[in-house]
């Protein structure tokens, strides 16, 4: 029997709690993350080891640093890496959950969403009732950064699109689009993985990134080879590009729009996902 909903027509919460602890990627450190039901619309973080603090719904605007993940600012409090487990909970259809955390970083157990799926398969999802309908958008919006650009447009349904353009041979050109759903982001885009390069891994450490970055949680990438295949998609890259993409725009909510990433950023991304949470937008919008 198939766990999830067929479309995102409906609101829906977990049906019981489930924890899973890991290192973070950046930080090197061991962190934990519970996940509880909420009947609360959208998702809410508190805090394992600061039980007596308020919940905060989580919102785009709350973005604090975006470079190789994106990070939040929450009060006091800076939690990083989120994108993959957001991308999970939306993917599959949450609408309200409640995240409570240990540490300042969501562990990145494998660098892709998977693990997070399969988490949220062994206690199943409750429906809460129909989802408050999508505002639909009045008018494209278009975010561009140097190159890179991504863009949301009108549309009827969910479809994102993205493509990334790497000198590396192994890299090199990808484009990956669906019609998402959460069968869809279960087979196609939860499986794949992180990725880097092996020639900026001293670099990154110096700047004090990657410390938690091994070969069983991140695609190393080497010019022309992989340093631990075997992928597992021949485009895993830029699928986890959409998967950064989702994770990302989960801050503000599902839109009901066409989304494209072209050499997408957790920046670029992050600033679309406040416009969209400040959507209807009434005319194109353009930002550097």
């Amino acid at each position: 029997m198939n766990p999830w909903p067929s479309d995102y027509s409906q609101a829906h919460t977990l049906a019981g709690s489930v924890e899973r602890q890991g290192v973070g990627l950046h930080s090197g450190a061991q962190t934990r993350v519970r996940l509880e039901p909420s009947d609360q619309p959208g998702f809410h973080v508190g805090w394992l080891d600061q039980p007596a603090a308020p919940l905060q719904r989580l919102h785009p605007a709350q973005v604090c640093e975006t470079q190789l993940c994106t990070a939040l600012q929450l009060d006091q409090r800076r939690l990083a890496t989120v994108e993959h487990l957001l991308a999970a909970l939306a993917g599959v259809g949450i609408t309200a959950a409640t995240l409570l955390v240990e540490g300042e970083e969501i562990p990145l157990l494998d660098g892709s969403a998977q693990p997070w799926v399969e988490a949220i398969a062994e206690v199943g999802l409750q429906r809460l009732g129909e989802r408050p309908a999508m505002v639909p958008l009045e008018a494209p919006i278009t975010l561009q950064q140097g190159q890179s650009f991504v863009t949301a447009l009108p549309s009827d349904r969910l479809r994102l699109g993205a493509a990334i353009e790497f000198a590396q041979p192994a890299i090199g050109r990808q484009l990956f689009s669906l019609e998402l759903t959460p069968q869809a982001f279960v087979e196609q885009i939860a499986p794949a993985r992180t990725f880097g390069f092996k020639n900026q891994v001293d670099q990154l450490l110096a700047a004090g990134l990657i410390k938690g970055g091994a070969l069983d949680n991140a695609l190393v990438c080497d010019g022309d080879t992989w340093l631990n295949p075997p992928l597992r998609f021949a485009d895993e890259p830029v699928r986890h590009k959409l998967l950064d993409l989702l994770g990302d725009l989960a801050l503000a909510g599902l839109p009901q729009a066409q989304v494209f990433a072209f050499r997408g950023s957790h920046g670029l991304h992050t600033a679309l996902a406040r416009s969209l949470a400040s959507a209807p937008a009434t005319s194109p919008a353009t930002a550097s």
